[in-house]
C-alpha cells in the first residue's frame, strides 16, 4: 500500500505522521515544490499547474491514494486534481476542521493564512457548517513560512499576533493551514483553554478507507512502510534538513534503511 502526499514543503508532515500512526506499514511518497513555494501568494492557476506537476511525479510511484496535504491547493486544485487522476487514483483533499470544531462549541477561531482568511472558500464552510457558532477568522501572516524555515522567533511572534487576535475563552480554534499543525503546542499554549482541531487525522483516515485499508496484522504491523522524497519531481536522498526541526519529520527520517525508498 503506497499512499502519496503532495504540499508546496513540509505543511505534509502532519498527515504523513497521521498516516504513518495508522498504518505503520504504508509506503509514504512525499512530493513538494521547494522552488515554488509557498503557494499562499501564487494564482489559482500557478497553484494548480504546481501541484498537478508534484501529484503527476508521486503518480510515477505507482499510488494507491494521494492526499493533498495543503488547504491552498485543496482550494484552487482540488476539482483538477481529481479529473486528472480519479477514479484509478483517490485524490482526498484537506479542509479545514469548522464543522466538527462549531459541533462542539460556540465559538471558535479560525486560523488561516491571510489569503484564505475572508475569502469566498472559508466563508463557504462557515455558511455550511458553522451550526450557529460565533466564528471569528484570524489571519496568520509570517507563521506558515516561519514553520517552513523552523524559525522559532518568527514563529513565536506570529502566534502571538494571532493570538491577539482571538477572542478571549474561545472553546476551539481550527487549523486552517497544514503548517500549523506542527506547532500546535505552541499554539495550545497561546490560547489556553482553546481546543485545537487540524485536519490531518481526519484526511489520512478518509484516505485509507478510500482504498479500504483496515488494521495491519502480523509481520505488516510490525514492518514500518518506506519512505520516498521528491522535490520538484526528483528523488532526494533524504527528508529537507527542516523536516527534523518537528517531531512529525523526526519519526519519519527513522525509518530503516532496510526499508526507506529513498
Amino acid at each position: 500500500m503506497k499512499i502519496g502526499l503532495l504540499d508546496s514543503g513540509i505543511g505534509l508532515l502532519a498527515a504523513a505522521a497521521a498516516v504513518r500512526g495508522l498504518r505503520a506499514d504504508a509506503e509514504l511518497v512525499l512530493a513538494s515544490d521547494p522552488a515554488g513555494m509557498p503557494w499562499g501568494p501564487r494564482s489559482a492557476e500557478d497553484v494548480t499547474r504546481r501541484a498537478l506537476e508534484c501529484a503527476r511525479a508521486a503518480a510515477e510511484e505507482g499510488l494507491d491514494a494521494l492526499i493533498v496535504a495543503c488547504n491552498t491547493a485543496s482550494v484552487h486544485a482540488l476539482p483538477a486534481l481529481r479529473a486528472a487522476f480519479e477514479p484509478r487514483l483517490p485524490v482526498i483533499g484537506t479542509v479545514p476542521a469548522i464543522k466538527p470544531a462549531a459541533a462542539r462549541h460556540t465559538t471558535v477561531a479560525i486560523w488561516a493564512t491571510p489569503a484564505t482568511t475572508g475569502s469566498a472558500y472559508q466563508r463557504g464552510l462557515i455558511a455550511d457548517f458553522g451550526n450557529g457558532a460565533r466564528i471569528t477568522e484570524v489571519p496568520c501572516p509570517g507563521l506558515a513560512a516561519a514553520v517552513e524555515t523552523a524559525d522559532t522567533d518568527a514563529v513565536a511572534a506570529a502566534v502571538r499576533a494571532a493570538a491577539a487576535l482571538t477572542p478571549p475563552g474561545v472553546g476551539a480554534v481550527v487549523l486552517g493551514c497544514t503548517h500549523y499543525e506542527l506547532v500546535a503546542e505552541r499554539i495550545s499554549d497561546a490560547v489556553p483553554g482553546a481546543e485545537l482541531y487540524g485536519s490531518a487525522q481526519a484526511v489520512a483516515g478518509q484516505a485509507l478507507r478510500r482504498i479500504g485499508a483496515g488494521a495491519p496484522s502480523g509481520a505488516a504491523a510490525a514492518s514500518p512502510g518506506g519512505v520516498t522524497v521528491l522535490q520538484n519531481g526528483r528523488r532526494a536522498d533524504r527528508l529537507p534538513a527542516v523536516a527534523l526541526a518537528y517531531p512529525e519529520g523526526l519519526a519519519l527520517a527513522a525509518t530503516p534503511a532496510s526499508a526507506a525508498t529513498t
